[in-house]
């Protein structure tokens, strides 16, 4: 039997629990990329402000692993006590990429203990920063896998159903399917760009505050240039989803078009309200959702008519594609204006105004990262296995979810503000001034 509660509650849940993962998730991706780089050209330049940057970025990335193997855990509990149907069901399936991602993840852990325990005990740097490479792969591979189980749910295949099970299971059919190509490409790409334009809001807060120290400038300077070419790549990305949920989602692409009604050169639409299937003050691109759906502007795209209408998602998806679309925009062009800038010696870009625009830029991102996975899950709606299992069919019928929901909150709260208290700590009991000069100390020199 379905109990409604349980399914809402559930719904909940792993929505509260996605959503706090996903912030320390994507930085756990992102950056180490951002502390490979950043040693990489320290040790080209011979450059000990780089370096700084890449060791000062380690030791707060330890904090977000931590933190994200618990919301992690959470996340694998969560998938069999509140959806044991879904698990006994597809678990044969997604048991491989699930397995793969915590070998990737110990892959990552175990070089990253020795980067940290061998700083300054090598005498050939180069070995030390190539320890980076596999804890970059780790954090890159651990979603790739995590993110092939997603894609699964929204593309099933490398199976047969037989009386209601999944039988004759090929795991890695099943985990090429359509959908994976994209997915992990998006997932990767927006989290290296948002983990540089996080760290870049953070050398501009300090610029800010009255640091006027190199070590920022040149931290800013580096990270606006990766989260621009990162934000290119994004965008290239979204345009190849977009093609992709024409063709195997095309529900989901009108849900969030609000294109009602199947027509060639299809409109795209931002913003606006929906009145009774009627939009209203929204701005309308000409031909641009064929565009964006076939390359083609006169190409015909489906609407929510050709669907039942217990099988259309959720309208409000609408809303978080906006969000995403916009904020990628928004730093897009900040980007692209301050490396031009930098570049052409714009003063401009200099002023505070500008600085503070860095400075949002970063919990802009996250709220884009954050619009762009809930458009994805609650995109996918009513279904949890793309067209074999309802979402309120693989939940559990447990009456006791709510309490788990105020349990784990709490457990979040706790996590997020201990986690932020100890790396504002970490950083403002050591400025980069004093960790410099203590350098030049060890080293014998007095400045």
């Amino acid at each position: 039997m379905i109990n409604e509660s349980s399914v809402f509650w559930s719904r909940m849940l792993t929505e509260l629990t996605l959503s706090f993962h996903i912030i320390y998730a994507t930085i756990g991706v992102g950056i180490p990329l951002m502390i490979m780089i950043a040693q990489y050209v320290g040790y080209k330049k011979k450059d000990e402000h780089y370096i700084l940057l890449a060791r000062r970025w380690a030791r707060g990335f330890v904090i977000t692993v931590a933190v994200g193997v618990v919301t992690g855990t959470a996340i694998g509990l969560q998938l069999s006590l509140l959806w044991p149907n879904f698990m006994e069901l597809a678990g044969q399936v997604i048991a491989l990429p699930l397995f793969m991602e915590t070998f990737a993840f110990f892959f990552e852990a175990i070089f990253l203990g020795i980067y940290l325990y061998t700083w300054d005990r090598f005498k050939n740097h180069k070995r030390h920063m190539l320890l980076l490479v596999p804890v970059a792969i780790g954090a890159s591979m651990s979603a790739v896998f995590i993110t092939i189980v997603n894609a699964f749910m929204n593309a099933p295949q490398g199976f047969d159903v037989i009386n209601g099970e999944l039988v004759n299971i090929q795991p890695i059919l099943a985990m090429f399917n359509p959908a994976m190509p994209t997915k992990v490409a998006h997932v990767l790409v927006t989290a290296y760009m948002t983990s540089a334009f996080v760290l870049a809001s953070i050398a501009a807060f300090n610029l800010l505050k009255g640091s006027n120290h190199i070590y920022h400038k040149k931290a800013l300077f580096m990270l606006m240039k990766l989260g621009l070419i990162f934000a290119i790549a994004a965008a290239v990305i979204g345009d190849f989803s977009g093609k992709y949920l024409a063709e195997y989602q095309p529900e989901k692409l009108a849900a969030a078009e609000w294109h009602f009604e199947t027509e060639d050169g299809a409109s795209l639409i931002l913003f606006g309200v929906l009145d009774d299937e009627e939009v209203k003050y929204a701005i309308e691109i000409p031909y641009a959702l064929g565009i964006l759906a076939h390359n083609n502007p006169a190409a015909e795209v489906i609407g929510l008519d050709q669907y039942a209408v217990e099988n259309v998602p959720p309208l409000y998806i609408h809303y978080l594609f906006d969000i995403m679309v916009m904020i990628g925009m928004f730093m897009f062009a900040l980007a692209g204006i301050f490396v031009l800038g930098k570049w052409r010696n714009w003063k401009f870009i200099s002023s505070k105004c500008f600085k503070w625009g860095i400075v949002a830029g970063g919990p802009l991102s996250i709220i884009a990262i954050e619009a762009g996975w809930w458009l994805a899950e609650v995109g996918r709606q009513p279904w949890i296995l793309y067209g074999y299992m309802r979402t309120e069919e693989g939940a559990t019928a447990s009456s006791h979810v709510d309490v788990m929901l105020l349990l784990f909150a709490g457990v979040y709260i706790i996590l997020a503000i201990g986690s932020i208290v100890v790396l504002i700590r970490m950083f403002k009991r050591n400025p980069i001034e004093r960790e410099i000069e203590d350098r030049h100390l060890q080293d014998g020199e007095h400045v």
